[in-house]
């Protein structure tokens, strides 16, 4: 039996076109902008997944279901790199993988604070409140959050960090940076003293580094940062 999917307008059409980073017949990976949805949830909004279903179907003229599974979330407020399962055996390897560590995932992050070092690990117990939607750092309990940030760029106002996750942790890098002093800008939940023109952070998935699931041939992608970002790159 043929799936439905609605027609995508030609504008929109190759908007996703010129946002894929890379695609094969097991993966697909996303330039994600701020405000779109991964995945579906209780605001009813179209997440991508389901564009990138329709965009497929009419792309490739498949007349019955297409699999577009996610191994991979980033938050709504975020933007960067999101990758897609386009089969169930590619999204049981990404997920196995994602568990063990063995995809790299680098963050860029603006802050309005300086960091005390330039670079540094850090380490913390973080506990997800359901409710809130937040991240606490804690001194006993939860769940061991660790990452790396190094400074890598600075205007008169901002300062650009690159962080490398060790951990997956709900809000990982908005509540550790936030704990050391350095709110994302934008990111009033965890201090910032303002709200972006976007809604958005500025936390911007970056560049993701893995093997193929399938293939076994490395992949490394970079998400162009978004046009908000324009001069201040590192």
């Amino acid at each position: 039996m043929g799936a439905f999917y609605r027609e995508i307008p030609a504008p929109e059409f190759e908007d996703i076109r010129s946002r894929i980073l890379y695609e094969d017949n097991h993966l697909l990976i996303f330039n994600k902008r701020v405000g779109e949805i991964v995945q579906g949830d209780k605001t009813g909004d179209e997440a991508l997944s389901e564009t990138l279903k329709a965009f497929i179907a009419q792309r490739d003229e498949k007349p019955g279901q297409v699999f577009m599974g996610v191994p991979h979330r980033l938050d709504r407020p975020v933007s960067g790199v999101c990758i897609f399962a386009k089969t169930s055996k590619a999204l049981e390897r990404l997920n196995e993988m994602l568990r063990k560590g063995d995809i790299h995932k680098t963050y860029w992050a603006l802050t309005a604070n300086r960091p005390a070092k330039e670079e540094d690990t850090l380490t913390d117990n973080l506990v997800r409140n359901e409710k809130q939607n937040k991240s606490y750092i804690v001194r006993e309990g939860g769940k061991e959050a660790r990452l790396a940030y190094k400074l890598i760029g600075t205007t008169k106002t901002y300062f650009l960090l690159e962080v490398q996750l060790f951990t997956g942790r709900h809000h990982q890098i908005r509540c550790q940076l936030a704990g050391m002093g350095c709110p994302i800008k934008g990111d009033l939940k965890y201090g910032a003293r303002r709200s972006n023109p976007d809604g958005g952070i500025s936390l911007h998935a970056r560049n993701i580094q893995f093997i193929h699931p399938v293939k076994k041939t490395e992949v490394d992608v970079t998400a162009p940062v978004p046009e908000s970002w324009k001069g201040i790159q590192g």
